[in-house]
């Protein structure tokens, strides 16, 4: 008996002590309405903006080089041959990928993550009274604008995605489709966030990388020409939206006419560490070193695409294809070859000067023999590549810098720096409208501005010798002048206008996305399927389906966490 009243009084006195603890306020922890002022909402806008460089080598979305630089043809996986992050070599066979790809479920995921950040504080933002927070309408117009961005990588990789804005309480999220909206009617939801962002951004922002009215209007004018292909459900374009591509084009006037930005005198300045956020830079990723924390904030999207040499170390990924690296081969006027570019391989004979190129080759493409990153007395050599005998042995160049670079930064096994990468530059500016002028059939208007690239790429040679100051390659590039050595049609400023966006932003990330906004994704590929199987054993499987691959499926873990609520795309 004793021991009975001896237990229920241990019991009393411990659920007593329990009820003690429990009501202490806990030390070191930040409530929900704690966050609500105008100093702690600035730290959650930054936490957005931390979204934008916050993927990792396993999901890379800072360039979405597995996915539009990789499955678009300009670069084979790299690495240690199909088996190291298989995952990537199902992405760049088209065929062998799956709905229950884990890294295309991780991607989806870390985008929501930066959706939620940036809804997160938007809901916040708007509750504070503009009297106490004079920046409230500058902040609601960045947060939209970095939901838009993280909401068009979403629509351009999977087409139809749940959108959740920050009205949405959080017990409803599994109740929200993403089929909730059509196509068209999810572009123009992207669209709404970007024209927010115009209403209420400054054109000038006293940090180089807040989002301003003339980032927002340039991504307005990309969501609006990415729009304006209009699309079935079978991921056929059936139409262009002439009135859209009205408005990308008056949204690049005024962007051009404000003065603000320019072409970098050199093509190579857009990819080194001295000339980042350059007049030519509208909007990039902010990356540091130094900071105060023991690695930095690095750019870990590139974290693989370093070659395999003493000064570097890892890991080989991304190995710009034949198919790119011929493309960049002139013709005797000095234009591009167009249907004869893949006819010999330069590539294999390793021959530069016999042919002639466009400058922009060696600024993308590191190339044996040849000096890396611009460095005479550092030799890019075919040992310093992970798996020549799958791959060849090439290098990306413009998202790595040099190993004395100040930005470079190992993070063993890997490298990494904090060299900034642009979102958009103002050459996207210029062929977005020039891209849109040639669809309206008003296409002597954009010859300037294809020509303007074109001219500056044949004025970045300074850079491109080797140790006997002689240069890398034999570089050939002219403007197109109509009646001379062209015939300016529509259907021809077209494909010059295609061929310009390839090798201006090759291996940047987005030449898929090009190819699927122009409903041409399934013969383009297919044909440098059918030749580089003949240069490449590891694409023997490699075949694009036509009204399934223009999308990734929709990650099985997100169908199943949906309950089935959300359908799969096309095809899958």
């Amino acid at each position: 008996m004793k021991n009975i009243i001896f237990l229920i009084l241990s019991v009393l006195l411990i659920t007593a002590s329990c009820k003690r603890i429990l009501d202490e306020t806990p030390q070191g922890v930040v409530s929900d309405n704690d966050l609500n002022t105008p100093e702690n909402v600035n730290k959650l806008v930054i936490a957005a903006y931390s979204s934008l460089g916050n993927d990792h080598y396993t999901s890379p979305y800072t360039s979405l080089w597995p996915y539009g630089s990789v499955r678009g043809g300009d670069a084979y996986k790299g690495g240690d041959g199909p088996g190291d992050i298989t995952e990537f070599h199902l992405l760049e066979t088209f065929s062998l990928n799956r709905a229950d790809n884990g890294l295309t479920d991780e991607l989806w995921f870390r985008l929501y993550v930066g959706i939620a950040r940036a809804n997160d504080a938007l809901r916040r933002v708007n509750a504070i009274d503009e009297a106490v927070f004079p920046d409230k309408k500058k902040r609601q117009g960045e947060l939209r604008f970095l939901r838009g961005h993280f909401y068009f990588l979403l629509k351009i990789l999977f087409k139809y995605v749940p959108y959740i804005d920050e009205n949405a309480p959080k017990n409803v999220y599994d109740t929200i489709s993403n089929k909730t909206y059509s196509n068209d009617a999810l572009w123009t939801k992207i669209a709404d966030d970007f024209r927010a962002a115009v209403a209420n951004l400054p054109e000038t922002q006293p940090e180089a990388g807040r989002a301003n009215q003339l980032s927002a209007k340039a991504y307005l004018a990309k969501t609006l020409l990415y729009q304006a292909y209009i699309q079935d459900e079978t991921n056929n374009v059936t139409s262009i939206n002439t009135a859209l591509l009205t408005e990308a084009n008056k949204l690049c006037d005024d962007i051009i006419i404000s003065g603000k930005y320019i072409p970098n005198a050199d093509y190579g300045n857009n990819f080194l560490t001295p000339f980042e956020n350059s007049k030519e830079s509208v909007f990039a990723i902010q990356y540091s070193k130094d900071d105060g924390t023991p690695k930095g904030r690095l750019d870990y999207g590139h974290a693989l695409n370093y070659p395999m040499n003493t000064e570097f170390g890892c890991c080989g990924f991304h190995v710009p294809s034949h198919d790119l690296i011929n493309a960049f081969k002139t013709d005797a006027n000095g234009l591009p070859l167009f249907d004869t570019y893949n006819n010999t391989d330069v590539a294999e004979s390793g021959d530069y000067m016999t042919s002639s190129f466009d400058p922009r080759l060696s600024h993308t493409v590191a190339i044996p023999g040849k000096p890396f990153k611009y460095k005479t007395n550092f030799i890019f050599l075919r040992s310093w590549a992970r798996a020549p005998e799958v791959y060849d042995a090439f290098a990306s160049l413009k998202e790595a810098v040099a190993p004395d670079d100040p930005s470079f930064q190992k993070i063993p096994p890997f490298m990494s720096s904090s060299k900034n990468w642009d979102v958009i530059r103002y050459a996207d500016v210029l062929l977005f409208k020039a891209e849109a002028l040639i669809e309206l059939g008003r296409q002597n208007e954009a010859l300037t501005l294809i020509n303007d690239l074109r001219t500056r790429s044949g004025n970045s040679t300074a850079r491109l010798k080797q140790a006997d100051g002689t240069p890398s390659a034999n570089y050939k590039i002219a403007t197109y002048q109509p009646g001379i050595n062209c015939t300016w049609t529509q259907a021809f400023a077209r494909q010059a206008l295609r061929w310009e966006r390839r090798l201006e932003f090759a291996t940047e990330g987005y030449h898929f996305f090009d190819l699927v906004r122009w409903g041409i994704a399934a013969e383009y590929i297919n044909k440098y399927f059918t030749v580089e199987k003949t240069r490449s054993a590891h694409l023997n499987d490699a075949f694009f389906k036509k009204n399934r691959d223009e999308y990734l499926p929709i990650p099985l873990n997100q169908i199943n966490y949906s309950r089935g609520l959300y359908q799969q795309n096309a095809g899958w």
